[in-house]
Order: structure tokens, then C-alpha cells, then sequence
């Protein structure tokens, strides 16, 4: 049986500590609860980690954060020789926030460079220091020079991110709003999340269940540290945090 935990996050990626009741812990350990703010391991964004702390003020360490048998089930993986709570009990929440803020900065920043670089993406993975996002680029024609200061100037125009829904409808009948190649945002649901960027979505708008800050000037410096070959089509570009060092 597949439980469904309410995603907070999804529509406040700012909120760093909750309340929530402990509804299963599954064969191998995994606390599953009826709402989080933990942000589970998808779409190249790895999961929270943090802690649950239990009315007696014991502290359980998340070391993962995951999704079960659907996406909608949510498990928090305890880190080794850790105590478990009992189903109903009722748990505080509190995630890692400079990991999480690093993640949500560092996933905006890859929105930023799907912008300056507008073709199929194959793959991409974001981390706390260096990410990459993966193009179908036969020749890349891009400097890691020019990126970067393509990518500077989106985030010092300080632009809004947000997000809003759409129906599997209106995402069928905008197919350019989906960047990947060959994976399509789930449907089925009746609703499609989508990370705008802009006023009115006028720097970009694409499906995503991703966190990600609330302006582009929130990300900070950014830099391409390398443009990688990968295939005959294929070209990968690295992202990392702080100004581009000086040849």
C-alpha cells in the first residue's frame, strides 16, 4: 500500500521546520508522515537531509530523503543506529537549511542556463558546489566565458521565480514548454508544476517539482567551469558557485 504525503515544499521551499504525524515506517527503517517539508531525490536534485524531533526532545538524523512506490510517498531514510518512532506520533521537522538554500540556488542557476543555451536537454544533476545540465548539441559554439556572462546578466536583472499550475491540457497543447528529450513531466494528475522566471513567465516557464530561490539575484555568482564533450551530440556544461577565476 502506497501512502500520499502532502508535499509542503512544492508551495513553500522557504519553510525550514513543520509539524507532521508519523503514518507508517516501512521494512527497512523509512518514516513516512502525512506532510513534509524534506524535498525527496528527483529530476537530478537529491534529497533533504535534516532531522525529526520527537516530543521528548529526541533527535532522529535524516540521512536521504526518497520517494516510495508512487512519487507522492515520501520517505525519510534515519541515518544508522537511529531510534524509531512509533505510527501516530507526532514529529518536528527541520531540514538542513544552508544545504537546502545551496540546492534551490544551484537548481535555479540550471534554469538560467537552459535559457542561454535553448536546446534538448539530456541530462543534468545538481549538487551544493557543482552541477551539470547535459545539451543536444551537435557543435556547442559557446565559450565558457560567454556563458557565464550570459548567465550573470539574468541574475543581476534580479528577475522573480515563482511557480503555477497548469492542466495536462494546456501542457499538451504547449509542448515547447517541456526542455527534456526524453523525459516527459508525469501526467495524469490533472495539474502540471510549473518554475516560472520573469515577470509573466517572460524569461522562462517550464515544468519542474524542483525547489529553487524566489529571484535570479538570489543565486549569487555563478560560473561555467567546463563545457565537456560527450557524444557526438552531446555537450556538458558544469556550474559552480563563485565568479569565473582569472585565466
Amino acid at each position: 500500500m502506497a501512502f500520499v504525503t502532502e508535499a509542503v515544499f512544492r508551495d513553500d521551499s522557504y519553510l525550514r521546520e513543520t509539524e507532521a504525524k508519523v503514518v507508517a515506517v516501512n521494512d527497512r527503517g523509512g518514516i513516512i508522515l502525512d506532510r513534509t517539508i524534506f524535498y525527496a531525490t528527483s529530476g537530478g536534485q537529491p534529497g533533504d537531509t535534516g532531522s525529526l524531533v520527537r516530543s521528548d526532545g529526541g533527535r532522529i538524523a535524516v540521512a536521504a530523503t526518497v520517494t516510495g512506490e508512487t512519487k507522492d510517498e515520501i520517505i525519510h531514510v534515519p541515518a544508522l543506529e537511529q531510534p524509531v518512532p512509533s505510527v501516530g506520533e507526532t514529529i518536528q521537522l527541520a531540514i538542513d537549511w544552508p544545504r537546502r538554500h545551496l540546492l534551490m540556488r544551484m537548481h535555479a542557476a540550471c534554469h538560467l542556463l537552459t535559457v542561454v543555451c535553448p536546446y534538448p536537454i539530456t541530462g543534468a544533476s545538481v549538487s551544493e558546489d557543482d552541477s551539470r545540465v547535459d545539451f543536444d548539441i551537435p557543435d556547442a559554439g559557446f565559450t565558457k566565458e560567454e556563458v557565464t556572462a550570459r548567465l550573470m546578466e539574468l541574475v543581476r536583472a534580479d528577475y522573480p521565480i515563482y511557480t503555477r499550475w497548469i492542466s495536462d491540457d494546456e501542457l499538451g497543447a504547449n509542448p515547447t514548454l517541456v526542455k527534456s528529450k526524453n523525459v516527459r513531466p508525469p501526467s495524469g494528475t490533472g495539474k502540471i508544476r510549473l518554475v516560472c522566471i520573469g515577470d509573466n513567465a517572460s524569461v522562462d516557464s517550464q515544468p519542474c517539482g524542483g525547489t529553487h530561490v524566489a529571484s535570479t539575484a538570489e543565486i549569487g555568482d555563478i560560473h561555467i567551469g567546463k563545457i565537456e564533450k560527450k557524444g557526438r551530440e552531446n555537450r556538458r556544461f558544469r556550474i559552480r558557485f563563485g565568479a569565473m577565476p582569472a585565466n
